[in-house]
């Protein structure tokens, strides 16, 4: 009876030891995690606090690291590969779990932490071509010497830190998710930037769009989703000279016609919430020098997409924010000039319809002949199952992503068709970033343009000699108009992408006559440009607010430009609303529907979080776009495309009387004022069903507010319900997930002086006070003046730590 107590007893301490040191499902190793000396208990503060002095194996020299009172760093380097060995030294320190996070899901090797439930996302992104293209990009990168050394000298930073690593000082999610950090590589780097390829490049419609042209037709289509769009307002100001000849391929006689019956409508002003820049020159500013301003709109997120920086180095001084996980700063500014991107939404992604031979796709027919293809074979391990192994096959367009509609993750990936996408193709995005870091005037900066090909990007500009210009730049395949809004021919060589545009000759200015450049994802150019670039670009909303603002501003201050940033007019309710009012039959509104009306009658058109009229503008906006489109797009399998914003105020504006109004499920003939009323009481319904009757909960704040969430999605690691300006399509577009991800201003001069905030904080501890200190200033609109040292001194009021960090002997 002893021994079998004795057995028992054993047994119930290897399986609570085993319960509490491993893995279950989603459970973290308990023991592990909740151990005092080691477990999360150790990630409270950990990172805040820097030792004065550091000996990290691999630096060639010296190098002085100031932290700010925002816990910026302030790198002093002797040399270019300590620079940024220490970038990634001092970036890993803050931020390893969301860098090695990122590249995990870019590679498709998430299964590797996550399991079986990550298996379909990750062979998404092996099958989209992510890691492929990241290979590409790494070549391209390793047979440049400048480029090399850096990547290799931040991979170098990055792992000396993870050396240093034991368990009880691993960031918090490796413990949670129970798994370690693994060498750094500068394909890691290469990842991350097609990440935001993928995130910037990759909106597409063509399937839905080929079954949308074939429900409508092509007189419909050109109606109601126009290749120019309506209320232009280009980034290139509407009558600017084009200086080239250009050679535009010709279109087929007899043009493709591709339907399968796929359907899948994706929302346009989800899909594309906006970014802001502008530089305005010296004779419009208080200084006398240059301003440029720049609001990259993302996803928010926890940690932060972000990550802020000074490096600094016998040829270099540069100041502000990089992707974590990839050497230089990305957007920011040296002594002498400064930059800042917004999407360019131009198209450099197309679907080829294949022919293959047989069943087995190892031929597919093109230009006469059966091709073979080539294969990829994708190895997806899966903790705690069976590993994975996908075949993908390859064209010369590029992969097919998924073969059939069955295996397909996402409805907008029409099967059978193969991907051709400059994400793929070698290039060295890295020079760009290297040489506009140490750029200082507008031909070098020029010059650091051409070495960056995908996700195009509007990328404005501003020196201290007074030059101010902005470029849509990236690599633009050569098209006939209109070339790739569907589905192409993949076994015809005429849809092929026919070379590319002529750097020289795509769209770009400098100092124009008006005083300032801007860009918002609008459209490049009026119609007068010779080359097609794409059709699926931004409202005019934000664009035309931004303009018009800088055009009525004189003596512009830097405080001028902060409040541009986070203006709120939103100028498509200032078009449609007054008209709608006068349309009203207000006199059968019930008493709770005239009180809203009443309310939004008077409304000054901002988007504020305290103020209900904006909710009451956005529910109704909805109602009467669904009432207008629904009966329209019908189709057995889904809804077709609905027409952008731009196309529905034109309707409402300039066409009354369009037959689009009438709803067709009824027999009588409905006009704009019937669907006034109709959306009007729908949208006041909604609010009620959702809210109650209006009171407080009605405040856009509250009804629609903002989301930051934890990467991972980890409960807790968050912050919800942030009572929130602004919206989508307005200038500070700032919505339920997305928003300005960095703000920043630099007043370029003699003594420049910059300004800049994000929404979150330096660290990526969730226990750091550093972790999410900036995201209530954010939300208020403020903004912070940055230290920009010309040497590693900074008064000791804003000074939070400062270390050396040593080679070690």
């Amino acid at each position: 009876m002893k021994y079998i107590k004795l057995i028992i007893s054993t047994l119930l301490v290897c399986g609570l030891f085993y319960f509490l040191n491993y893995q279950h499902g989603r459970l973290p190793p308990l023991g592990k995690l909740l151990n005092p000396s080691a477990g999360f208990w150790q990630n409270n503060t950990s990172g805040d606090k820097v030792p004065e002095e550091l000996d990290v194996p691999g630096l060639k020299d010296e190098v002085q690291v100031l932290f700010d009172d925002r816990h910026v760093p302030h790198i002093f380097a002797k040399n270019s590969h300590d620079l940024y060995f220490a970038q990634g030294y001092i970036t890993a320190r803050d931020r390893l779990w969301q860098m090695e996070m990122q590249t995990h899901l870019a590679a498709g090797r998430l299964s590797e932490i996550l399991g079986k439930s990550a298996i379909e996302t990750d062979r998404y992104h092996r099958r989209l071509g992510l890691l492929y293209g990241a290979e590409n990009t790494l070549k391209a990168m390793l047979a440049d010497p400048e480029s090399r050394a850096a990547g290799e000298a931040y991979a170098e930073g990055v792992n000396a830190f993870i050396h240093m690593l034991n368990y009880k000082s691993l960031p918090l999610e490796y413990k949670i998710l129970d798994y370690q950090p693994e060498e750094w590589t500068a394909l890691k780097s290469t990842l991350i930037l097609k990440l935001m390829s993928l995130t910037l490049s990759s909106y597409n419609r063509e399937a839905s769009m080929s079954t949308t042209r074939e429900a409508l037709g092509d007189a419909v289509m050109d109606e109601l989703f126009p290749i120019y769009p309506l209320f232009p307002e280009p980034i290139i100001p509407a009558g600017s000279p084009w200086n080239f000849d250009a050679k535009i391929p010709e279109k087929p006689e007899n043009e493709f016609r591709f339907n399968k019956g796929a359907v899948y409508a994706p929302d346009e002003e989800k899909a594309s919430p906006g970014s802001n820049n502008w530089a305005v020159s010296s004779d419009l500013t208080s200084t006398g020098y240059p301003i440029l301003c720049n609001d990259p709109h993302l996803g928010l997120s926890l940690p932060s997409i972000w990550y802020e920086i000074q490096l600094a180095a016998p040829d270099i001084n540069v100041y502000g924010v990089t992707f974590p996980g990839v050497p230089t700063v990305i957007i920011g500014f040296n002594e002498n000039v400064a930059w800042g991107y917004t999407n360019a939404g131009s198209d450099v992604f197309d679907w080829y319809a294949l022919k293959f031979q047989d069943k087995n796709r190892k031929k597919y027919f093109y230009d006469g002949q059966w091709r073979p293809v080539s294969t990829r074979i994708e190895k997806i391990k899966v903790r705690n199952g069976p590993n994975v192994e996908d075949q993908v096959i390859y064209t010369h367009h590029g992969p097919v992503v998924y073969t059939d509609s069955k295996s397909s993750l996402f409805k907008n990936i029409p099967p059978g068709c193969a991907l051709r996408w400059t994400a793929h193709d070698p290039s060295n995005d890295f020079l760009m970033f290297l040489k506009l870091n140490r750029a200082q005037n507008y031909d070098e900066y020029v010059h650091a343009l051409s070495f960056f090909d995908c996700p195009a990007q509007n990328i404005v500009f501003a020196d201290m000699s007074g030059d101010i210009a902005i470029w849509h730049n990236g690599k633009f395949p050569l098209r006939w108009p209109g070339q790739g809004r569907y589905i192409s021919d993949g076994s015809d060589s005429n849809y092929d992408w026919q070379g590319w545009v002529p750097r020289a000759d795509i769209p770009h200015i400098k100092n124009p006559e008006r005083g300032f450049v801007s860009s918002a994802n609008q459209e490049p150019t009026d119609s007068s440009y010779p080359y097609y670039l794409g059709s699926s670009y931004g409202s005019f909303t934000r664009p035309a607010r931004i303009n018009e603002r800088l055009i009525e501003m004189k003596d512009i201050s830097p405080d001028d430009m902060r409040r541009l940033q986070i203006d709120t007019l939103d100028l498509k309710a200032r078009a449609i609303l007054p008209g709608l009012s006068i349309l009203m039959e207000e006199q059968k509104l019930t008493p709770a529907e005239k009180a809203a009306f009443k309310k939004i009658k008077l409304w000054n058109f901002k988007f504020l979080a305290e103020l209900i009229e904006p909710t009451i503008f956005e529910y109704w906006w909805r109602e009467l776009a669904n009432i207008i489109w629904s009966d329209e797009l019908e189709h057995p399998d889904g809804q077709l495309n609905r027409p952008g914003t731009n196309v529905t105020l034109d309707l409402i504006i300039n066409k009354p009387d369009s037959p689009y109004f009438d709803i067709k499920t009824t027999e009588e003939k409905e006009s704009l004022k019937e669907l006034t009323f109709l959306s009007f009481k729908a949208a006041i319904q909604k609010l009620t069903e959702r809210f109650g009757s209006m009171d407080e909960s009605w405040t856009w704040g509250k009804a629609r507010g903002t989301d930051i969430n934890h990467l991972a999605r980890i409960p807790g690691l968050n912050r919800k319900n942030l009572e929130t300006n602004g919206n989508s399509g307005i200038v500070n577009a700032t919505s339920l997930t997305f928003g300005p991800s960095w703000r920043m201003i630099v007043a370029l001069g003699p003594e420049l002086k910059a300004w800049g905030i994000y929404p979150g904080g330096q660290s990526g501890n969730p226990g750091s006070k550093f972790y999410d200190n900036m995201i209530d200033d954010w939300a208020a609109g403020k903004i912070y003046e940055v230290h920009f040292l010309k040497k590693p001194e900074i008064k000791e009021e804003h000074l939070s730590g400062k270390t050396r960090l040593r080679g070690a002997k």
